[in-house]
C-alpha cells in the first residue's frame, strides 16, 4: 500500500490553504439568482465558475450529487468533468452522495466513486451507516487502498436526524462496538469509526453538524470530521470553537450557500470563500 494515507493527504492540505470545505451546490434558486437556466447547461456554468473561483484558495471542496443527478446523465457529465478538472488542479474532492448498502451493491458504489480511472473518482465520499456500519466495509477497503477517505454520517444538522441519531441502544445490541452501558446510536458510530482507524490512516470521517451540540464523546476519535451547517444554516466560528473544542486537528467546517450566495462572480466568489477561510483559521487556532 503505497500511497499517502488519507489523514497524511489531509493535512497536508489543510497547512497549504486551510481547513474550509465549500460547497458546490447548483440548487435552482442559486441557479435563478446567478441568471442561469435550470438546465444542465446552466449547471455546468455554475460549477465552472465554482471551480474559477475556489481551486487554489481552499483545501476542499464538496459537491452536492444530488443537484447534478437531477438533471440525469448530462448533469451527471457536469460532475464528472468538475470533479476531474478539480482534483487535477490539487483541490481535494468530497462527494456528497451518501451512499449505503449491502454487499455486491456497496461493492459497485465504492468502486463508483472511489477506484482508480473511473470517470467520478473522488478522494472521498460520505456515506450512510444505517444499514448497519458494517455494510460500510468495501468501500473502508477500497478507501484504504487508494489513500482516500469515507465520511460517515453520525449526528448530522437537520433536525428530524436526532429521532434516529439519538436513540440508545443496549449494550447487548452493539456486537462488540462498545461494552458496557448503552450508547446512542450516534455514538455507536463513532466508536466503529475509532476501531477502524486504529491501523493510523484515518481513513474514515465523521459528518457531525455545527448547528447544535452534537452530544457524542469524541475523546477517542482523531480522524476528519465534516462539519455541515456554517453560514447559512445558523452555525458561526464561534460554535466550531464550542462544540468541536477538543477535535480541531481534522475538523473540516463545511460552507455553501453563505459563500455561493455571492456569485456569479468569480471575483466576490473566492472573495468571499477566503474571509471564511480566514475567519475559520483564526477562530480554530
Amino acid at each position: 500500500m503505497s500511497q499517502l494515507s488519507w489523514g497524511s493527504r489531509l493535512r497536508s492540505a489543510i497547512a497549504d490553504r486551510g481547513r474550509l470545505c465549500v460547497g458546490i451546490d447548483p440548487h435552482p434558486s442559486l441557479l435563478r439568482a446567478w441568471g442561469l437556466p435550470e438546465t444542465a447547461g446552466g449547471v455546468e456554468t455554475f460549477a465552472e465558475i465554482c471551480v474559477e473561483a475556489f481551486v487554489g484558495d481552499v483545501a476542499l471542496v464538496k459537491p452536492q450529487v444530488a443537484f447534478f443527478e437531477a438533471y440525469g446523465s448530462a448533469g451527471y457529465a457536469v460532475l464528472e468533468r468538475t470533479i476531474s478538472v478539480v482534483r487535477a488542479a490539487g483541490t481535494l474532492v468530497i462527494a456528497d452522495a451518501k451512499r449505503g448498502d449491502i454487499g455486491s451493491t456497496m461493492a459497485a458504489y465504492s468502486q463508483a466513486w472511489l477506484g482508480e480511472d473511473v470517470p467520478l473518482a473522488s478522494d472521498a465520499v460520505t456515506v450512510s451507516p444505517y444499514l448497519g456500519f458494517g455494510a460500510l466495509e468495501p468501500a473502508v477497503e477500497l478507501a484504504t487502498e487508494h489513500g482516500r477517505g469515507l465520511f460517515v454520517l453520525a449526528r448530522t444538522s437537520n433536525p428530524e436526524g436526532g429521532q434516529l441519531q439519538a436513540a440508545q441502544l443496549d449494550a447487548a445490541e452493539l456486537s462488540g462496538v462498545s461494552a458496557g452501558k448503552g450508547v446512542s446510536v450516534a455514538q455507536s458510530i463513532v466508536d466503529a469509526a475509532v476501531a477502524q482507524n486504529r491501523d493510523g490512516r484515518d481513513t474514515v470521517g465523521l459528518v457531525v453538524g455545527a448547528t447544535r451540540g452534537h452530544g457524542l464523546d469524541l475523546s477517542e476519535f482523531s480522524g476528519p470530521i465534516l462539519a455541515p451547517g456554517l453560514g447559512a444554516q445558523g452555525a458561526t466560528v464561534a460554535d466550531l470553537a464550542e462544540i468541536f473544542r477538543d477535535s480541531r486537528e481534522l475538523l473540516l467546517p463545511n460552507t455553501s450557500r453563505d459563500v455561493l450566495r455571492h456569485g456569479p462572480s468569480v471575483s466576490a466568489l473566492r472573495e468571499a470563500a477566503e474571509r471564511v477561510r480566514d475567519d475559520v483559521e483564526n477562530g480554530l487556532a
